[in-house]
């Protein structure tokens, strides 16, 4: 009959102390008993016995104390992060929006700089060499616990544009130079709050496949005047020319007004295929990671939440495009059913105009003159204090209770200075 661990262990514990006492002779005999009793393999039994209620070091990190399981136990092992400098890297990740590890660990050294010459932040020389050391899956392991702390689905009311769309050329990848800054996708985000009736106001997000760079502009609704302006108006705050534009099909952007001010700002207008929302996919992950997770999913239609979202994307637009860093597809391969992809390392929108051939030296003096006076905290402040707002400003007639404690969670949080959705 098969002993239970448990007899095992009385077993070892009753033994491991006449096996530790006895000559060499003794020991064979004893370990032979040993080994009939729990069927334990000769090397195991052996490592057992020798090593119970002992500490045994292998190099300077790691000590194995005999235990009763055999396990490699690492209650000896003392942590290279310690508090101080978890708590550092704690601060930093909540002011970068939570990202993943691989996205933030080539900036880490930069945003820790910049956060102490700003003063808020205090890191000693120790602390400062162990964050430019750590890697990308220790950033996750060390913060899994705070990450859990932090634990919604849109609807589409993209109504079908008009015949003029057959004038309009379904963008392919071979017509467009994804590489050079200026080629961006159009969509909008609807802010209805679950309930599509009536009007409601409307994100314009624009990202350059290029360079990531994201520019956004609140609209009171789908109407293609509103639409039409704030695309003037986003071209106004890109550093580089808008040279090509992709949206959906909706009829906010097929119309005629923008078909020929495109042509006469000979601006490349092309639309993706109709229901395949991941033709749109660079500005689709823009939706959710920049406008869905600063302002939720809450219905906006007052001319004062209007204001509010654009006053929040004047400063959000600073914070994304010089501050959080993303990856981008480089190269994808199917083995039979498996499919592989490979990312570049993370730089920000900022970084990639940086380093574009296609962009003019004037422009991108400007664009470090404009970061160097730049503070990452202090813009998360002033987001978090807008989103506060924009909370407060939400109609409390239909929230449930549930609903209620969960947004006075939120403006906790954010007057707080942490960025949750």
């Amino acid at each position: 009959m098969r002993m239970t661990m448990a007899a095992r262990r009385e077993v070892l514990r009753v033994t491991a102390g006449r096996y530790q006492r006895a000559r060499k002779r003794e020991k064979s005999k004893i370990l032979d008993e040993f080994i009939e009793t729990t069927g334990y393999s000769r090397w195991h039994a052996s490592r057992l016995l020798r090593n119970f209620g002992r500490s045994v070091r292998f190099n300077e990190k790691t000590i194995l104390r005999g235990s009763l399981t055999g396990r490699k136990g690492r209650s000896g092992r003392r942590g290279y992060y310690d508090d101080k400098t978890v708590r550092v890297l704690t601060k930093v990740w909540r002011l970068m929006d939570y990202i993943c590890g691989k996205r933030l660990r080539p900036v880490l050294p930069e945003i820790v700089e910049r956060l102490e010459r700003f003063g808020e932040i205090r890191c000693d020389a120790e602390v400062r060499k162990k964050l430019s050391e750590i890697s990308a899956a220790t950033i996750d392991r060390v913060l899994r616990s705070e990450r859990k702390k932090y634990e919604l689905k849109g609807r589409s009311h993209t109504k079908p544009g008009t015949l003029l769309k057959h004038q309009i050329p379904i963008r392919t990848f071979s017509e467009w130079d994804e590489d050079r800054p200026g080629f961006g996708e159009l969509d909008l985000v609807g802010h209805d709050g679950g309930v599509a009736a009536g009007d409601f106001c409307q994100t314009l997000d624009l990202t350059d496949i290029a360079t990531t760079w994201t520019e956004t502009e609140a609209v009171r609704n789908k109407a293609a005047v509103h639409v039409f302006a704030a695309i003037q108006e986003v071209k106004i705050r890109l550093p580089f020319d808008l040279l090509g534009i992709d949206s959906d099909n909706g009829s906010e952007f097929i119309n005629t007004n923008l078909e020929n001010y495109c042509r006469t700002e000979e601006i490349t207008f092309t639309r993706s295929r109709p229901y395949r929302k991941n033709d749109n996919c660079y500005v689709e992950q823009k939706n959710w990671s920049v406008v869905r997770r600063a302002v939720g999913y809450a219905r906006f239609d007052t001319d004062e939440q209007l204001d509010l979202l654009n006053e929040l994307y004047r400063h959000l637009r600073l914070y994304t495009n010089y501050f959080m860093p993303s990856m981008k597809l480089i190269e994808r391969t199917r083995i039979g059913s498996q499919v592989r992809k490979k990312y570049d390392s993370a730089q920000t929108p900022y970084r990639r105009v940086l380093a574009s051939p296609h962009i003019s030296d004037e422009v991108k003096q400007n664009l470090r003159t404009q970061y160097e006076i730049l503070n990452p905290a202090e813009l998360k402040r002033r987001i978090g204090r807008l989103q506060s707002k924009l909370d407060k400003s939400v109609s409390t007639l239909k929230r449930s209770p549930a609903k209620e404690r969960r947004l006075s969670s939120l403006v906790a949080a954010r007057e707080a200075g942490a960025w949750v959705t």
